[in-house]
C-alpha cells in the first residue's frame, strides 16, 4: 500500500494544492488549523479513553480492553492515513466528512456498547459476545478515522503557506500531543465526574462536528463548491442533531437499559468516584441486591452463607480485636459482632457512598443489623492497600478478614498479591488468623489456587475451603458477559495463619450458624482439597497471575 515515488525538486508545489483563498491573513488562518489539530486531537484521545473505560465495566478485565482497544486503534490509524492519500487532491471537503462521521461515530459509541450489552447480553450464543465484538468495531472505525486526520490536515496547513516537511510535521504533531494531553485529563476529571460516560461521550462529538465543520466551512469554503458546501452543512447539521437527541433522552436510555441489565426494581443507582453502586429490592418482601459495576456483590437470597462461611472459621480462636477490609456493606461486621468477646472492629472500605448506604438505606441497614450505629465499630475510607501501609507493625488484630471482589477483576489483583498479605501478615498477633474471599473454586480453580499459593508465599500457613449453594440467577464473577448458566455456583475461602495451620471449625461458644457444621465444613474442604491445582507461581503487584 505504500506507494514508491521519487522526490520533487525542493520548493515545487504539488499539482493539485494551489493556495488556499482565505478570508484571514495566513498566519491567522495557520493558527487556526493548528486550533482544530488541538481539539481533533483531544477529542480522538477521550473517544479511546471512554471505550476502554465503558469496556472495563461491561466486559471486565481492565487490562485485556485497554489492550484490545489500543492495539486495534493504533493499527487502524495507520491504515487511516494511508487511506487518507487519496483525499489530498479535496483535503478541505475530505477532512470535513471525515470530522462529521468521526463526531456521529464516537459520540455514539458508549450508547451503542451499552444498548448491546443491556438488551443482548443474556441472548446466549455469538449475542453474548456482542459487546466484544462491538468494541473491536468501534476501535477499528475510529482509529481508521483518527489516522486519516493527519494527512489531510497536513495538506490543509501546506495550502495556507508552505514550508519544509519537518517544520510543518513539527507544528502539527505539536498540536496534536498538546491536545492529547488535554483530553487525557479532561476525561478522568471533567467529562466522567460531572456528565458521565454516555453524556460525555456526546458532548465530546459534538465539539469535534463544531470544530471540524468550522474550519472547512470557514476557512476553506473557498476550496469547495457550492454543492460541497452544502453537503458538509447539511452533514454536520444532521451530526448535531443526531447527538442532541441522545442527550435529551440519555437519561431515559440509561433508566431502560439499566432496567434491562437489572430488572425494573431498581431502587439506587450512583456512580461514584469509585465505581457504579445499584441497589434493587429489599422492599415488599423483595430480596435485597447490591450490585457494584455490574457484578452482584450482595444478594439478599443468600448472602448469609457468604458471609457465614467467611466470618465465623476465622473467629475460632482469640477475637477480641477484628480487622475487615472492604465489606462496606457491613455484613461482614454483622457477624462479627454476633460473636461474644469482641471489643473492637475496625472497617476499611474504599467506597465512601458504599458505607453512606449500609447507613442510611433503610433495607441495607436492615440487613446488616445496623452495625454502624455500634459504639465498637470504627470505620475508614481509605484503600486497603495505602491503610496496611500505613498501620505500622505496632498494630495487633486477632482477626483480619479480607472481604473484597473476586481476584479475577484487574483492578483487584494489588489486594491479592503477595505483597499485600505480607502488609496483613504484619498487622496481625502472633496467634491471629486471617480469611480470603478467593473466588469460586469449580468454576475458576487455577485463581482459588493461586490465592492460596500468594499466601503461603508471603508466610502463611493456610487451610482452603469452600462452601456451595450461591444463588445462581445473576453472574457475579468478573465478565458478566458470559451469563447466568456460566455463574459461579460455590464461595471459595482460604483461612491463614503466620504461624501453625490454623483449625477449621466452628467456635463452641459462638452464635449459632444458620447454614454451617463442623461437617459440612470439614466435607467442604475435602471437596476443595480435591480440585487443587498444582505448579501454579505466586502472584505480585509486578507479575500478577490472575
Amino acid at each position: 500500500m505504500i506507494e514508491p515515488h521519487a522526490p520533487a525538486p525542493p520548493g515545487t508545489p504539488p499539482p493539485w494544492a494551489g493556495p488556499a483563498r482565505l478570508p484571514v491573513r495566513p498566519d491567522t488562518g495557520r493558527f487556526l488549523v493548528l486550533a482544530c489539530v488541538f481539539v481533533c486531537a483531544a477529542c480522538g484521545l477521550v473517544y479511546e479513553l471512554e471505550l476502554v473505560a465503558l469496556a472495563s465495566y461491561l466486559i471486565g478485565d481492565s487490562v485485556t480492553q485497554a489492550s484490545v482497544v489500543l492495539s486495534v486503534m493504533v493499527f487502524a490509524m495507520g491504515i487511516g492515513s494511508l487511506a487518507a492519500k487519496r483525499l489530498r487532491w479535496r483535503a478541505a471537503a475530505g477532512f470535513g466528512a471525515i470530522e462529521a462521521l468521526l463526531a456521529l461515530v464516537g459520540g455514539c459509541s458508549a450508547m451503542a456498547l451499552y444498548a448491546v450489552f443491556a438488551w443482548t447480553g443474556d441472548w446466549g450464543g455469538l449475542w453474548a459476545n456482542g459487546s466484544r465484538y462491538l468494541l473491536v468495531a468501534f476501535s477499528l472505525a475510529i482509529g481508521l478515522l483518527i489516522g486519516a486526520e493527519v494527512p489531510l490536515l497536513m495538506e490543509l496547513i501546506q495550502r495556507i503557506r508552505r514550508q519544509d516537511a519537518g517544520g510543518a510535521v513539527a507544528d502539527l504533531f505539536a498540536a496534536d500531543y498538546v491536545g492529547a494531553l488535554v483530553g487525557g485529563l479532561a476525561f478522568p476529571f471533567l467529562l466522567l465526574p460531572l456528565f458521565g460516560q454516555l453524556t460525555g461521550a456526546l458532548l465530546t462529538g459534538t465539539v469535534n462536528a463544531v470544530a471540524g465543520g468550522a474550519l472547512v466551512l470557514g476557512l476553506f469554503r473557498g476550496d469547495l463548491t457550492r454543492r460541497a458546501r452544502w453537503l458538509l452543512l447539511v452533514a454536520n447539521l444532521a451530526v448535531l442533531g443526531v447527538l442532541a437527541t441522545a442527550a435529551v433522552l440519555v437519561d431515559d436510555f440509561e433508566r431502560a437499559a439499566r432496567h434491562a441489565v437489572y430488572g425494573h426494581d431498581v431502587r439506587v443507582a450512583l456512580q461514584t468516584d469509585v465505581q457504579e453502586i445499584v441497589l434493587t429490592g429489599g422492599t415488599e418482601g423483595r430480596p435485597l441486591d447490591l450490585f457494584l459495576d455490574g457484578r452482584l456483590r450482595v444478594s439478599g437470597r443468600d448472602e448469609h452463607r457468604y458471609h457465614e462461611a467467611l466470618v465465623h472459621p476465622a473467629m475460632y480462636g482469640p477475637h477480641a480485636r477484628v480487622l475487615i477490609l472492604g465489606g462496606g456493606d457491613g455484613l461482614a461486621a454483622r457477624e462479627v459482632l454476633r460473636h461474644p468477646g469482641v471489643r473492637r472492629v475496625d472497617v476499611v472500605e474504599l467506597d465512601a457512598e458504599v458505607l453512606r448506604l449500609a447507613r442510611q438505606d433503610p433495607a441495607l441497614s436492615d440487613l446488616n443489623g445496623h452495625v454502624y450505629g455500634d459504639p465498637r465499630v470504627h470505620v475508614t475510607t481509605a484503600d486497603a492497600f495505602r491503610w496496611l501501609r500505613g498501620a505500622g507493625p505496632t498494630s495487633s488484630y486477632d482477626v483480619v478478614i479480607a472481604d473484597l471482589p473476586d481476584p479475577g477483576i484487574t483492578a483487584s489483583t494489588k489486594l491479592y498479591s503477595q505483597e499485600f498479605y505480607g502488609l496483613a501478615r504484619r498487622v496481625l498477633a502472633p496467634d491471629g488468623r486471617l480469611v480470603v474471599h478467593a473466588g469460586p473454586v469449580a468454576s475458576r480453580p487455577r485463581v482459588f489456587w493461586t490465592v492460596d499459593t500468594t499466601l503461603r508465599a508471603a508466610g502463611f500457613r493456610t487451610t482452603p475451603y469452600c462452601v456451595g449453594g450461591r444463588d445462581s440467577g445473576f453472574a457475579a464473577g468478573p465478565d458478566r458477559t458470559f451469563g447466568a448458566s456460566r455463574a459461579p455456583h460455590d464461595w471459595g475461602f482460604v483461612l491463614a495463619a503466620p504461624g501453625e495451620r490454623p483449625p477449621l471449625g466452628l467456635d463452641p461458644r459462638g452464635p449459632r450458624s444458620r447454614t454451617l457444621t463442623e461437617g459440612t465444613l470439614q466435607a467442604d474442604a475435602r471437596a476443595a482439597e480435591g480440585a487443587r491445582v498444582g505448579g501454579l507461581a505466586a502472584s505480585t503487584l509486578v507479575h500478577p497471575r490472575y
